[in-house]
């Protein structure tokens, strides 16, 4: 379920900064913060949430600010969270009513602010950040050690718009070269150059144990313990 927040768009002056903490009311983040909508799009999330039992969601812009901070760094879903704890401009930015040392969230939420946030949402984000970016030029490092040139002053940024990636959906399906199923693959690609050879010049074909070496190899593949001695075994059947 959702409970919309009374005041999402709050302001810098209502930010709660503890003793000794003066942060400047002309940051980017900041600014970012009061120009964007948040109002707007928390009514859209909000149709995401038909159901008034389960467990209270995070508000929007604690969502949507996140992964925009992440988008923005590249950063990792552990990493974004140490840098949100550590910085007070961050935790404006997501919408925390004062600076907090813990983290308002863990690394593991951000699945579902993914999930939850819609690809048109975030496009009509992006087209409102882009449209509103000449209002942006303060600096653009990140928020505890960016990239500067000899000079002190920040690289300019050279990108000219936001790709939204979701490393959670990388097949994994990786081969190693210890793997015997790479030297299967290439024995039966092996067996068809023999062949097409063979019948383009009309040559008779050689004998090439081909059920015995399928035979050997599903041996291998069913087997369970695979030490080092049964793993030369198999390479130099396939190899032979």
């Amino acid at each position: 379920m959702y409970k919309p927040i009374d005041k999402l768009q709050h302001s810098f002056l209502d930010f709660n900064q503890p003793l000794g903490l003066h942060m400047n009311p002309d940051n980017r983040w900041i600014k970012l913060a009061d120009r964007i909508p948040w109002d707007t799009f928390e009514v859209k999330y909000a149709e995401l949430f038909p159901s008034d039992t389960g467990n209270v969601a995070k508000p929007l812009r604690m969502a949507l600010g996140a992964l925009i901070i992440q988008t923005k760094f590249q950063y990792s879903d552990r990493e974004l969270v140490e840098q949100i704890a550590e910085n007070p401009y961050l935790q404006y930015f997501i919408g925390l009513p004062g600076f907090r040392k813990e983290a308002p969230f863990d690394a593991s939420t951000l699945v579902l602010f993914r999930k939850r946030i819609s690809a048109e949402m975030l496009m009509e984000v992006n087209e409102y950040l882009l449209a509103h970016k000449d209002d942006d030029k303060d600096d653009h490092t990140p928020p505890s050690g960016g990239k500067t040139n000899d000079d002190g002053t920040a690289k300019e940024d050279t990108h000219k718009g936001t790709l939204t990636l979701d490393a959670t959906c990388a097949p994994a399906n990786i081969r190693y070269p210890q793997d015997i199923s790479l030297l299967n693959e290439a024995r039966e690609k092996l067996e068809t150059m023999i062949y097409r050879f063979c019948k383009c010049y009309g040559l008779k074909l050689p004998r090439r144990y081909r059920k015995c070496a399928r035979k050997e190899y599903l041996a291998f593949a069913k087997s369970r313990k695979r030490t080092a001695k049964k793993i030369r075994s198999a390479l130099r059947r396939q190899l032979g």
